[in-house]
């Protein structure tokens, strides 16, 4: 495998193609982000992939908030993935984290016989959400939800913009693991989102351009978006030469998790007492955080006299 250029990993940028009514952003996570995040848990390699790329639309979406907040991308269902979260802060911070049963988990792999799973194979009767919640706590969070039907979380998101925001859009999302020369792996992921501008009386109609751009949008491969030799900045050079692109990086994207010991205290002294008292083990609330494993140790009279 080729040699890591970190340089070009954890950033995000936004591009426009000249004279064109389109917009668009890149992500690429690397070693020092979405390998972090992955490290913590030991998941089977094609749920990490799926995390990942997760991890990437959070990032891709997130980025776009016109306030300061989070970006969730929550998918839920019935099959052997009960739970995946990506969570994007407006502050560059990262996290995610999957909910799996493992002896399911296994058997759909015996099943696929090394086939890369498809969203209703991991979900089942499952839905995506992606949810937007402010730092102002008068904004009421905002949620669009819909169906886990299609075969890639990319084309599950192309239509979230299709039914929640009307916003024409494609998605290309991948996700690999790589070598450093030592031969020490990590992961990388790359995603790109284009969408069109509507029209307007001195625009006219752009449909013209959404079609020519989607056309070479849908050129993309999986592996220039996470190869490590090729930057954001030259894969839109490829593609988008002969009309012309700009980019500007937007942000370093970091894996940071939210979680402090004073939320954990509020969120316990909420719960209901017969609860508390069943997770209690000699007078000790033992909590880890789903999304770091960072543990913690509350002492259960702490919470129950608040």
């Amino acid at each position: 495998m080729h040699s890591s250029d970190t340089s070009i990993d954890d950033i995000v940028s936004v591009f426009q193609l000249d004279g064109k009514p389109l917009r668009g952003r890149t992500v690429r996570l690397g070693s020092d982000s979405l390998g972090s995040i992955l490290a913590r848990h030991n998941y089977p390699t094609e749920l990490a992939r799926i995390l990942a790329e997760a991890a990437t639309l959070a990032t891709l979406v997130g980025t776009s908030l016109k306030f300061d907040g989070r970006l969730l991308v929550q998918a839920e269902g019935d099959g052997p993935v009960s739970m995946l979260v990506a969570e994007y802060a407006t502050n560059g911070n990262l996290r995610a984290y999957a909910r799996f049963d493992r002896e399911r988990w296994e058997n759909l792999q015996r099943i696929n016989k090394g086939d890369r799973p498809h969203m209703p194979q991991l979900f089942g009767a499952g839905a995506l959400a992606l949810i937007m919640v402010s730092s102002d706590s008068n904004m009421t969070p905002y949620q669009g939800v819909v169906p886990l039907t299609k075969a890639t979380l990319a084309e599950c998101a192309e239509v979230y913009f299709q039914q929640s925001e009307q916003v024409p859009t494609r998605v290309a999302l991948s996700a690999a693991e790589h070598s450093f020369e030592n031969g020490q792996p990590y992961w990388r992921a790359g995603g790109m989102l284009l969408q069109q501008i509507a029209g307007d009386d001195a625009r006219g109609t752009t449909d013209d351009a959404w079609n020519e751009a989607r056309a070479l949008f849908g050129t993309i491969s999986d592996v220039e978006l996470v190869d490590p030799e090729l930057s954001s900045d030259q894969l839109l050079y490829r593609l988008f030469h002969e009309t012309g692109v700009r980019s500007d990086a937007l942000m370093t994207v970091k894996d940071a998790c939210t979680c402090n010991e004073d939320r954990l205290r509020g969120t316990l002294a909420s719960m209901p007492q017969a609860e508390l008292a069943e997770m209690a083990d000699a007078g000790i609330l033992s909590v880890d955080c789903q999304f770091c494993a960072r543990h913690y140790e509350i002492p259960y009279a702490d919470v129950t006299s608040q």
